[in-house]
């Protein structure tokens, strides 16, 4: 562990020797939700002004609910490119280890040398739980007091973090889980951040009472869509890490704006097969959003609808590898 402030102009040209940032490595580093958040809209603020690149995800399909899945990216004005690798594959019988497995490769952009290989688990539980932060700053109440959470894995930590950072107004936590445990885990981390913790009955009273609410339902056989959005207060932002499929596609109307991350990529939320809804669009995005062009909202129902953006990844990973030689974190590997 270390202790220290960070300073971006202190730190030293990257090497061409390849680093390795383990998930132990990455948390050593203690990213920030504020630094996770800015490094966000500073890459979504790049792309709007062209100054990165994401390429749309490329995805071998094995089964509906097992992927592999790549992502690119480069950036010339930070001096790197590039590409995670992730597998998605439910396994019965394996609760214990992750279905959703990842590396980040990065490179260097001018020289094309390869310099770091990155967790990719960890690196994408801080650039989602981000990404919905920095959706929340342009499209969530100005200062919510309450919030709900679909689904109590490791997403919901990383979630209740970041969005406790950007609002110290919550003072309420609704919890829904298919797992009791779970949601008592995500319930105690929130009392030690002195929220009040509810683990809902069912959606209908946690949609009522949040004005903020995350889904993160993973897809699964037979998953059949189960909130409603017509239940949200007059003035919410929801959240949907799962893309979309926990929401009865019929009640997306009653939302008053639909964003996602990059339009160029994604042109509707997903129903419950992962398949796109073909009944509603979105209308705006967080690249638009970031580029600053964007003007106030009045109150109304937002949802913010993703599935990830590689220019998001890139961000992250190469916030992590500055902060990493900055303060000697990491194993370099022979190449």
């Amino acid at each position: 562990m270390f202790a220290g402030h960070f300073d971006e102009k202190k730190v030293p040209e990257m090497s061409t020797e390849l680093l390795y940032l383990s998930s132990a490595n990455l948390q050593d580093l203690q990213i920030t939700p504020s630094e996770a958040r800015e490094a966000i809209i500073s890459a979504f603020r790049d792309n709007a002004a062209g100054r990165n690149i994401g390429l749309p995800k490329s995805i071998i399909t094995i089964n509906p609910y097992s992927w592999f899945i790549s992502m690119s990216s480069a950036s010339e004005g930070d001096s790197i490119a590039a590409v995670k690798w992730v597998a998605v594959i439910p396994v019965e019988g394996t609760q214990a280890r992750s279905t959703v497995n990842g590396l980040v490769c990065v490179s260097d952009y001018n020289t094309g040398a390869p310099i770091a290989v990155l967790d990719g688990n960890s690196i994408t539980l801080i650039r989602t739980a981000a990404m919905s932060t920095a959706a929340a700053i342009y499209l969530a109440p100005k200062t919510p007091a309450t919030i709900g959470l679909i689904g109590c894995g490791l997403q919901a930590f990383s979630h209740l973090d970041s969005f406790v950072d950007l609002f110290p107004s919550l003072r309420r936590i609704y919890l829904l889980s298919r797992s009791v445990s779970s949601a008592e885990r995500v319930a105690t981390a929130a009392s030690e951040k002195q929220l009040d913790p509810i683990i809902a009955s069912g959606p209908e009273e946690l949609l009522s009472q949040s004005e903020i609410v995350v889904s993160m339902v993973p897809g699964s056989p037979g998953l059949k869509p189960f909130l409603d959005a017509r239940s949200l207060p007059s003035s919410a932002f929801a959240c949907a890490v799962d893309g979309g499929r926990s929401w009865r596609p019929d009640t997306f109307a009653a939302f008053d704006r639909l964003v996602t991350d990059s339009l160029e990529q994604y042109t509707s939320p997903l129903d419950a097969s992962g398949t796109l809804v073909d009944s509603v669009k979105f209308e705006d995005d967080l690249v638009h959003l970031a580029s600053g062009s964007s003007r106030p909202h009045p109150p109304m129902r937002a949802l913010f609808g993703f599935q990830g953006f590689g220019v998001a990844d890139l961000a992250l990973a190469g916030l992590a590898i500055r902060k990493a030689r900055a303060f000697g974190v990491g194993a370099f590997l022979p190449r």
